[in-house]
This record gives C-alpha cells, structure tokens and sequence, in this order.
C-alpha cells in the first residue's frame, strides 16, 4: 500500500519567502523542505564552507606539497564508481596542473574487489612504484592495505566519505568529514568533495611556500573549472543535499550550462542525446552517471577515468560512445537478472501485487548473475516491495558477493554491523552507507546471513516505515502546467534529501495506450485542461478517474516541446 501524503507548508514562510524575491511555486516548494529565508539558497562559491574546517586538509597539503616538490611519484587508487571515477578525475587533472607526477589505478571489481587491499598495494608497487598512494573514495576500511603499503615504504594519503570502522588504517593523513573527530558541518561530502577539498586546501599550501610566483614562471589553476566533475559525482553518489552539497552541484550545472565542462563530460552528454546548455541533476543522476558506472560494472572503470581526463575532443567522443554501448549492455543484463529476481520473490512467496514482501528484508541470490548489476538489481526490487534488499552474485573461492539497497527507517551498514556482531565470522567483508552497502562471505552462509538479515532488520524497521510513503507538494494550479514551468524546477537543485518537486491532483482518464509492452501513454483532462502523461513500468491499468502522484516534465518529440506528467503513482477512483 502507497501512502500519499502532502508535505507541510507554512504560509507565513512561504509567503516571507515570495517577499524576498522568490517565485510563489518555488516559495511554496522551498518552504515545505525547510528553508525559512531565501539567502538558505545562496549558492554562489563564497558560501561553500572553507577547507579549513574539514579536519587533516592542512596536513594532506603538505604532504602533497613535499612530494610534488620532490618530484615523487603519485598514485591514485580509485573506486569503480562514478563518485571515485570523478574524483580521480579530478585529482589527475588538478595535481598535474600543480606539476605533480601522478597516475591512477582502479582495482578490477571481479579480480580485486574495493578499497585499498594488500593485493592492490602489490600491484602498485610492482607496475607503478609510487612514493605515495591517494585513495579516492574508499581506503577508510583498508587497515591491511595500508599496513602494507608502509612495510613496502610506501606513503599513504586517506580521502573517504565511507563512514569508518572500529579501526582505522595507519595512513600518514586521513581526510574524511565522518571520522570520529571532525567537527566538519557538512558530512555528506562525496568522495569527489572530499578530493576537491584536499586540492583547494594544496592550492593553498602551495600558495604560502610561492609555488606560483613569476620567478617561478608556473601559472596557479582554476579549480573551479573542475566543478563539473564535482557535480557530477556528487548527484551520481546519491549523498544528501545539504547546504553545501547544494553549492557545489550549482556551481558545477552553472559551468556545464555555460559550456565550461571537460571534453569527455560533453561527450557523454552528447552520446545520452541530452544537450548541456539544459542540463539539471536529474540529468547527472539518470542520464549522465549511469554510463559512466556502466564501465565500472562491466568492464574496467579506467575507460570512464581516461574520458574524464582526456583533453582530445576525438579520443573523448570515441570513448563515450563506448561507455553508451555499455550502458545499453548493462540494461539488457538488468532486465534479465531483474526477471529472475522476481520469479523467486514470487515462488517464494513475496506479494508482489500488494507492494510488500512477506518478510522484513529480502536477500536474493543466483549464481549466474552479473557481480557489477546486483546492486541496480537490488534498488529496482527494493523501488518494488519497499523493503531492504540485498542481491547477490558468485565470486571466487566459494564466495558471493552483495549489494544491498535500503529504505529509510534502516541504516543499511548499521544492520550489516549488528548481523557481523551476533554471528562472528559470518561476513567476511562489508562497508557502505545508510542506504547502501556490499558484502562479501561463504556461499553456504547465504540462508544463514537471509535469516539473520530479516530478523535483524525486523528489530530495527518500525511499522510506520514499512509503508510506502510518497510525500509531495500538493497540487499544481492550472497556469503552471507549461514548460515555462517545467524549465523553472529544471533548473534548481534537488537531489537525495533534497526531493525535485512531486504533484498530485484528481484527473480524469481521456484515453491510454500501452508502449513497448511496459509503459502507459495517457490523455488526462483536469477541468478543461487537456495533459500527456506517462507512466514507466506500469503495474496495472487505471480507471476513468484517478489520483496521481507526478512530475512536470518537457517531451521532446520531432523537435515539438510539450509539458508532460511523469506518472509515479497512480490510485483509481471511484466512478
């Protein structure tokens, strides 16, 4: 059962809001996500919070600062996604321009799994012999590696965003807004944000020691110009938009809208068919970040890195054409694997046709699943039963491995703890976020760790955060079904815990028709308004009059722009 619920509103703040100088819709949206006045939605780059309260930027500049001043070797050891392929996108192209010898390596997801293992530190000292390793988005977990790292003379630099363990590794610095200590106001950097953080932080360390004087003859760089990759990765990454965040993902679409974005960035666009001059975050998100981690899942995310940071306009088209083949691969896999999915939700049980599972979570296996999709694998089953879910996939050496997806109400990593607490040994490793996370153990530990999982997140899910809830803004007033519209709530900011805006109103069903076998086209009347609206994999047809939770959206089709309705949900009203 979905529950529609309208958001809160305050009217004096909406309305102190429209005296400010803010459009009376976006007043009304703002107001019911908190934001009391309008200087809250400041986002030029003045009001990021500066690198000095992001605890350990200060000694991660100068450990940089030495090592490019003696010409050391540089590693970047990346995660496979598109949070650490934009972060070592950016750390490659912003210490190169500070003169700094650095190259990347990012861990083959089937061969050496995440983070910074002992076995990634051999292949790095054997193939690129650096002085120092950086970790991009992953290396709080990495005690071992580390600890070899350092047997092998070999520096070590820390820059997370996964919360930490119980023990943390002994690098020579760690940056991360999550660590125990840090009094950083904004913990939901991306592991991008954290990067960029470190290199405005070098900037400045370089500064004071006149890296960039004229008797020097370097040019000191604009990072700003890397904003687009900060953007980037930190809507793909799904972290909370916060303040901060907000600023950052602004400033990014700003330089993107501008045509102020690196080679590959605009190929990608340009091979997703989206134009940039109209870019928004649910293009990074939907559209943008999709195929880059298609080459993270399925091949090597070093051919989302090199488009990232190639300066060739040919070399980035070649590669981004690459990364949509790709991407449609990772589509025809999901639908399949998806499908399985469902067969055994359904042989087991699950009530697929009420939303709910019979169980508190859902933890699915299948040997012949593709280790890089179980985790959108997971999210769509997940979208489905509104239930935390883990799916899983054959490793090596009697191995599985795991990706899980959760609703609020349970902290994904927090319950993978609790599970690793009450049956020792169980998990052989796991890490991630609230509302997500990978794990690896035994495959004959599977039903134990399926059990377990429900029974730990039954304890943890209270009964109101077990119905779905679909919260939106209430209904939208006739005038503003237009594109003028559409285009104005394009271009804000939203993202995870800061939700593009959601309608609902009562219309009446004209006509519909089904596309592709999967997706409902709809004539909807309300009043004396005549409005297209789709829904995507629908479950079921409405009746003749309906209730409906959407978005306001642009179709494009042969060059004609209409508004359309992005159906979400819809309920059948009595006749």
């Amino acid at each position: 059962m979905t529950d529609i619920r309208r958001r809160a509103v305050s009217p004096r703040i909406q309305w102190q809001l429209e005296q400010q100088g803010l459009h009376p819709l976006l007043a009304r949206i703002y107001a019911a996500r908190g934001i009391v006045a309008r200087s809250e939605l400041d986002y030029e780059f003045q009001s990021l919070l500066p690198p000095t309260k992001l605890a350990h930027t200060a000694e991660a500049a100068v450990l940089l600062a030495d090592a490019i001043a003696r010409q050391a070797r540089i590693l970047i050891v990346a995660d496979y996604d598109c949070d650490g392929a934009t972060a070592c996108a950016l750390g490659i192209r912003a210490l190169r321009a500070f003169g700094a010898e650095v190259d990347y390596l990012v861990p083959n997801r089937f061969t050496y799994g995440y983070g910074l293992s002992p076995d990634i530190v051999e292949l790095a000292a054997t193939t690129k012999r650096p002085d120092l390793i950086v970790t991009v988005d992953n290396g709080i977990a990495s005690v071992e590696g580390v600890a070899r790292a350092r047997q092998l003379g070999i520096a070590t630099l820390i820059t997370d965003h996964h919360l930490p363990g119980d023990e943390l590794p002994a690098a020579d610095c760690i940056v991360n807004p999550n660590l125990p200590a840090c009094s950083f106001p904004s913990k939901c950097l991306a592991g991008v944000g954290v990067m960029f953080y470190v290199m405005l932080a070098l900037r400045a360390e370089l500064r004071d020691r006149q890296w960039f004087s004229e008797a020097s003859g370097r040019s000191e760089p604009k990072l700003a110009s890397l904003l687009d990759l900060v953007a980037l990765g930190t809507v793909a990454d799904v972290v909370k938009l916060d303040h901060n965040n907000r600023v950052l993902v602004s400033q990014g679409l700003q330089r993107i809208r501008q045509g102020r974005l690196t080679p590959g960035l605009r190929a990608i666009f340009r091979a997703a068919g989206r134009n940039p001059a109209q870019a928004s975050s649910l293009d990074l998100g939907f559209m943008i970040g999709p195929r880059l981690n298609a080459a993270g899942r399925l091949s090597d995310m070093s051919l989302g890195i090199e488009c990232l940071i190639t300066d060739d306009e040919g070399r980035a088209m070649n590669i981004a054409q690459q990364l949509d083949a790709l991407n449609r691969e990772r589509r025809e896999i999901e639908a399949g694997m998806q499908e399985q999915a469902l067969s055994q939700l359904a042989q087991a049980g699950g009530e697929l046709a009420g939303e709910a599972a019979t169980g508190a979570a859902v933890s699915l296996f299948n040997g012949d699943w593709h280790q890089g999709v179980v985790g959108i694998v997971a999210a769509r089953i997940k979208e489905k039963l509104h239930r935390p879910v883990f799916a899983f996939a054959r490793g090596e050496g009697g191995e599985i491995k795991g990706s899980g997806r959760s609703i609020p109400g349970l902290h994904l990593r927090d319950a993978l703890d609790l599970v690793s607490k009450r049956a020792p040994g169980l998990l052989l490793r796991f890490g991630g976020h609230a509302m997500a996370a990978g794990v690896t153990m035994r495959e004959t530990d599977f039903t134990r760790f399926r059990e377990l999982f429900a029974q730990v997140a039954d304890e943890l899910l209270a009964a109101a955060d077990r119905a779905r809830t679909l919260e939106t803004d209430g209904g939208l007033e006739a005038a503003y079904f237009s594109i003028a519209t559409a285009r104005l709530l394009e271009a804000e900011v939203w993202g995870q815990g800061f939700p593009a805006p959601l309608f609902e109103d009562e219309f009446v069903v004209e006509s519909q028709r089904i596309l592709q076998d999967k997706h409902l086209k709809l004539r909807l009347r309300k009043g004396m308004q005549i409005l297209d609206a789709i829904q995507f994999n629908f479950a079921q047809a409405p009746g003749s009059s309906i209730r409906a939770a959407y978005r306001l959206a642009i179709n494009d089709f042969n060059g004609v722009q209409t508004p359309q309705l992005m159906i979400e949900h819809i309920e059948t009203r009595a006749a």
